[in-house]
């Protein structure tokens, strides 16, 4: 499993699915871990609580990001993941409903590797993730 994780940070069900369904569409077959929460994501990420023992050093592959969530918002858990010598490099993409200039602002600022709106419409959600998978999994060269 290791290198094939995508993290998808994300606490709306519906949204959660909805990704679910899309990767599975688009034959993107790589285990998906659901974070609910930015601490949830963060214990994740680093070994810690619900997920301490887990090696830190293996990181998903791609971590996807919701802004709006409970206990710590997406841009503080970039912060965090960008703070870290051993998450720093992590390929981080936003995927959010937020239209917010400053969010757009601050997610560059603070090291997103992309930002992308969610489409309302599930078939253009579809295509959002299918050119996600094929440009991160396929194209993209990890560091």
């Amino acid at each position: 499993m290791h290198g094939k994780v995508i993290l998808l940070i994300e606490d709306n069900p519906s949204d959660i699915a909805l990704t679910e369904r899309a990767l599975q569409r688009n034959n993107i077959t790589n285990t998906l871990v659901v974070a609910q929460d930015g601490q949830e994501a963060l214990d994740y990420l680093f070994g810690e609580g619900a997920h301490a023992g887990r090696d830190p050093t293996s990181l998903p592959v791609l971590v996807l990001l919701d802004l709006k969530l409970p206990k710590i918002d997406g841009l503080e858990v970039l912060r965090r993941i960008r703070a870290d010598p051993r998450t720093h490099r992590a390929p981080v993409v936003i995927l959010t409903s937020s239209r917010e200039e400053q969010d757009i602002a601050a997610g560059y600022d603070l090291g997103v590797n992309s930002y992308i709106r969610k489409p309302v419409d599930f078939l253009q959600f579809n295509e959002t993730i299918r050119q996600l998978g094929l440009y991160w999994l396929v194209i993209n060269e990890a560091p």
